[in-house]
């Protein structure tokens, strides 16, 4: 007889990174309902937070299969605290422009799409090359969530174009919302310990290597919306590290609220 195969698995906090990202990024563009720009993009928000929800779903469910000891996607999602988080601090700023987030004032449509354009444009890649993932369930997630994140990134950079190369204003919001966000991508490419862990038994991607193909798509977008890219930044956030800003705490507690109050409940 031939030597049994053991099946490959994702490291329990590489699928958690990967499902807090989209849980964390499907909060924050959930909160564009009932107060878009328009009609047609309050939909089409709504409907990518779906998207992203629904991904960060089928990775809390795997995750919680290795974790066992009663762990399901919902005690994943809802009672776990800030530093349990292993998100991109990309995904849990708020919609304003930075210097005016402790203010109160409307949503910055130009930050959310500049967001939602530097993310979907990593996850593009990143969907692509994980489903080879060694971890067959991971795969068969990456190939789902693909078609998604092309959506994504396609809507995003049609927004982004436009807004950049429309009136002054919008030129200039825009402008403001890439210098502001762009410091933040460096964390997609200082990999952490579950994400070598990862690329070390299949399961995961070598995210450094994308970087040369997500700024071809980065510069190429903002040379069409007559942006520029801002100076390169020392700093390197540490969302995926559990140290995260002093954002994430609100976006949990809004969002875990009512689990909270009502342990065990179902909906």
């Amino acid at each position: 007889m031939g030597a049994q195969v053991t099946a490959v698995t994702a490291p329990v906090d590489y699928l958690l990174h990967l499902a807090d990202n989209a849980l964390i990024l499907g909060q924050r563009n959930a909160e564009w309902c009932g107060h878009g720009p328009v009609l047609e993009e309050d939909i089409a928000l709504s409907n990518n937070s779906l998207d992203l929800i629904g991904q960060a779903r089928l990775l809390y469910q795997h995750a919680a299969t290795l974790i066992g000891k009663g762990a399901t996607e919902d005690t994943l999602a809802y009672f776990r605290d800030v530093p349990d988080f292993r998100n991109y601090t990309l995904c849990e700023l708020p919609h304003l422009p930075l210097m005016s987030a402790t203010a109160q004032g409307d949503r910055d449509f130009a930050t959310t799409i500049a967001r939602n354009f530097l993310y979907s444009a990593l996850m593009v890649l990143a969907w692509e090359q994980l489903q080879s993932s060694k971890d067959e369930q991971l795969a068969a997630i990456a190939a789902k969530s693909l078609k998604e994140a092309r959506y994504h990134l396609r809507h995003s950079r049609d927004w982004l174009v436009r807004l950049g190369d429309g009136t002054d204003e919008s030129h200039a919001r825009m402008q403001a919302a890439i210098d502001a966000l762009l410091p933040y991508t460096r964390e997609f490419w200082v990999a952490s310990a579950h994400e070598q862990a990862a690329q070390a038994n299949g399961s995961g991607v070598d995210v450094t290597a994308l970087q040369p193909d997500w700024n071809a798509i980065v510069d190429a977008a903002l040379a069409e919306a007559t942006l520029k890219r801002p100076a390169d930044s020392a700093f390197v956030p540490t969302g995926k590290q559990g140290i995260h800003s002093e954002h994430l705490g609100f976006v949990l507690a809004e969002m875990q609220s009512l689990a909270r109050q009502h342990p065990g409940a179902n909906w």
